[in-house]
């Protein structure tokens, strides 16, 4: 009933299983790949005819994450899986980047992309096995796809590269990379990682391209078996009397308008020289105006591109090493916790740093059940900043995108939570843009998180690379503008601080580049992000010792875990009463660390001190601050320590003679107290006289000791008393036998009858018993 095709290959330590023919059929391919016990079901369609008028590749990638492949059951009202989450977004422009270069120019079929994962071993991460999915499904799909590409990801500890680690032993490591690939050379990188030299970030991506090959071997097996017949479309080039009727008529102003170093001045000329070209081509057919229109981009391309490769000319006049100026001011902004404008020639950010506590983590629900995170990062980019009419609103995954590249880029820097028990919000609005605004978002971020006071281990810069390549030549550039980006071959983002590379991602717009190129780059991106550090110190060299005003304050305290329940008490009456009372947020995890939180120092201490009168135990002779609870006769009990009680006695309240404790103290009032003693039983006995109640500095007792009473003597021989003191019963006078009745023989009243009923209460206990 199914032909089944499937390859398999020992990867890594696990076996790689490509299968196909069983499982969506109806798709133009669709192959369903297991690593480990990971499984995940990529199918392509592809649109058989074009829309008329169309002037691009509408390429769509959709990776999603179905809780039933981890046994979860998803959280919410609905319960079911809903919008892309900020992982399935990151993980689709992952696939994406690499696939999209592949198609052949002209094509423009829509094509569907999508992935979905069946089933997680909690191991394996799913989307290294997604992109190997979606390459294996578009190579069999017969669409015109020049791949396949192979993917790795890539950890690096203890001097060692591994092979598809977990996210865990990634973390534990000082890399985490993933690399797409063809058999030739590399499509697309991404990385964070913990400040590692140029080489050693080279070298993890040749490690991950050799592997990526293995990849690559099982694909074209599983194709030679399944593979669809390739689809016959025609992309031949007509265009060229189309192209020499622009350069006659608009090549000039092409090559005058890219000298104009303004952006907005560049952008009316090169509207004039659209406009203009539009006129050459006013009497032909619309198709031939739309072909006539994208042949004025090449056109442009092949002006500026030229004029790079041979003169070493950019747009704006730089050298290709040469960084355009940079301002950068902190503080800029009065009531945030941190923030920062950070310029650099066109494109600028403001970026503000929040503080909060606990609870203000971002909570994650995903295949590996709830996380918390503590360090978010948030990227705007609103239409104003290119100067532009466009939709404002929730962020894209262009912008969730740039966000993550910049988190990953300041992570590796940040405090752990032992030293730095804050939760940290970066947030970048980009104000103007003209290339490489998500480095814009690194360095204002930076510095945003200094003015704030984070302790970041290094400031950390970034900067874009571009490169223009024309056959064996080639020219890398940096800090690229947006012209540069759109017009060049690479985009080549590095972050890192002075020792090292945070974060490196690269997309490749070619058919790869060499580790030649990789090299350059990567050396000419040093001594960039060299500079730019150097402008950034200008304005701020390291964090500040102060957190601002307007943030909280918070301040941990470890106590014993057998100490957990009395601190929260039954039901969490006590640390509800002790955030009510004192006005700071108090949280407690399992091991006992505490962590006081507020605005206001006094809160702090006071709910600390409260804590500490729980869990501590009180010293002798130590003095404590305490309040009043109750006032009785022979004294008054002070509550110290925050719930410990202990009884000042009415001749420990001053020195001379107290009549009524109520004269010297009222019920509420704050009075300090030494300890004296404390009993086998818990009880403490409490002294205000020995104690300055106005400093709290313990008193030398004036007071003198009592004295001893001297031995009483012997008392000598007290005589014979006699064995009745009393006398002989004949002289104490007559009886009362009316009250009593008559005795029985041996003096004894006559047993009560058990039948008379109850003995009254008042009756003595020996009296009432029948024995």
């Amino acid at each position: 009933m199914f032909d089944v095709k499937t390859v398999s290959l020992e990867w890594g330590g696990k076996t790689l299983t490509l299968e196909t023919g069983r499982i969506a059929r109806q798709a133009d391919g669709a192959v369903l790949a297991t690593y480990g016990e990971t499984v995940v079901l990529c199918a392509v369609t592809a649109a058989k005819s074009v829309k008329e008028g169309q002037d691009f590749f509408p390429l769509t990638v959709h990776y999603q994450e179905k809780f039933s492949a981890a046994g979860r059951i998803p959280g919410g009202f609905f319960k079911r899986e809903r919008g892309a989450t900020e992982k399935e977004t990151l993980v689709s422009r992952l696939i994406d980047r690499p696939v999209r270069p592949l198609f052949p120019e002209g094509f423009y079929n829509e094509i569907n992309v999508i992935c979905q994962v069946m089933s997680y071993d909690g191991e394996t991460e799913p989307d290294i096995v997604a992109l190997v999915a979606a390459s294996a499904a578009l190579t069999i799909s017969g669409v015109p796809f020049m791949g396949p590409i192979g993917a790795a990801r890539v950890g690096f500890k203890d001097g060692e590269y591994q092979l598809n680690p977990s996210l865990s032993e990634a973390a534990s490591g000082r890399l985490d990379l993933v690399v797409a690939a063809t058999d030739a050379a590399v499509m697309m990188v991404e990385s964070e990682a913990k400040e590692l030299t140029e080489d050693e970030m080279l070298g993890a991506v040749v490690f991950a391209h050799n592997e990526s090959r293995k990849v690559i071997g099982a694909i074209i097996e599983l194709a030679e078996k399944a593979a669809k017949d390739p689809w016959e479309i025609d992309l031949s080039d007509n265009t060229a009397d189309i192209k020499a009727k622009l350069k006659k008529g608009v090549g000039a102003d092409i090559a005058a308008a890219y000298k104009l170093t303004d952006k907005s001045a560049r952008s009316n000329a090169l509207n004039d020289v659209r406009a203009k070209a539009k006129t050459l081509f006013a009497d032909e057919t619309p198709q031939t105006q739309m072909v006539a229109i994208k042949t004025l981009k090449k056109l442009e391309a092949e002006i500026v591109r030229g004029a790079i490769i041979k003169d070493g000319q950019r747009i704006d006049g730089r050298t290709v090493t040469q960084v355009r100026p940079i301002e950068s001011i902190v503080g800029f902004l009065p009531r945030t916790h941190g923030s920062s404008l950070f310029t650099r020639g066109e494109t600028q950010a403001i970026c503000t740093t929040t503080l909060g506590t606990k609870d203000a983590e971002q909570m994650i629900d995903g295949l590996d059940g709830l996380s918390y995170q503590r360090f978010m990062l948030h990227y705007n980019f609103p239409p104003y900043s290119v100067g532009e009419v466009g939709r404002f609103g929730a962020p894209g995954r262009r912008e969730v995108g740039h966000g993550k590249l910049a988190w990953r880029a300041l992570n590796p820097v940040l405090p752990t939570k032992d030293e730095f028990p804050y939760t940290i919000r970066v947030l970048s609005d980009i104000t103007e843009s003209n290339g490489s605004s998500s480095m814009a978002t690194v360095c204002g971020g930076c510095l945003s998180m200094m003015d704030a006071g984070v302790p970041i281990a290094r400031p950390v810069s970034g900067i874009a690379m571009g490169l223009i390549l024309e056959g064996k030549d080639f020219a890398v550039l940096s800090d690229i503008l947006g012209d540069e980006d759109h017009l060049g071959d690479m985009d080549f983002k590095v972050a890192g601080t002075s020792e090292g590379i945070t974060s490196l991602q690269m997309d490749i717009k070619i058919a790869g580049i060499t580790e030649e190129i990789m090299r350059k780059a990567l050396a000419q991106a040093k001594e960039g992000r060299a500079h730019i550090l150097g402008e950034m110190t200008k304005a701020l060299g390291s964090a500040r010792n102060e957190l601002s005003a307007h943030a909280p304050r918070i301040e941990t305290l470890q106590i014993d875990k057998s100490k957990i329940r009395e601190v929260i008490g039954t039901g969490g009456k006590v640390i509800r009463e002790i955030v009510a009372e004192t006005g700071a947020k108090v949280d407690i995890d399992d091991e006992g660390l505490i962590k006081i939180s507020s605005s206001d120092l006094s809160q702090i201490e006071a709910a600390k001190n409260w804590i500490l009168g729980i869990v501590e135990e009180p010293e002798v002779g130590k003095v404590y601050n305490g309040k009043v609870v109750n006032i009785v006769d022979f004294g008054a009990f002070v509550n110290f320590m925050g719930g410990k009680d202990g009884l000042v006695h009415v001749s420990e309240m001053k020195n001379e003679r107290v009549e009524k404790p109520g004269d010297v103290v009222k019920e509420g009032q704050e009075v300090k107290v030494k300890v004296l003693e404390i009993d086998n039983r818990g009880k403490v006995r409490l002294s205000m006289r020995v104690v300055d109640q106005e400093t709290g500095e313990a008193l030398e007792d004036t007071r003198p000791a009592r004295e001893q009473r001297e031995p009483r003597g012997d008392r000598g021989d007290r005589g014979d008393r006699g064995g009745d003191r009393r006398g002989p019963r004949s002289d104490r006078g007559p009886r009362r036998d009316g009250d009593r009745g008559p005795r029985r023989e041996g003096g004894d009243r006559p047993r009560r009858d058990r039948d008379e009923g109850p003995a009254p209460d008042h009756m003595p206990a020996f009296l009432k018993s029948d024995d």
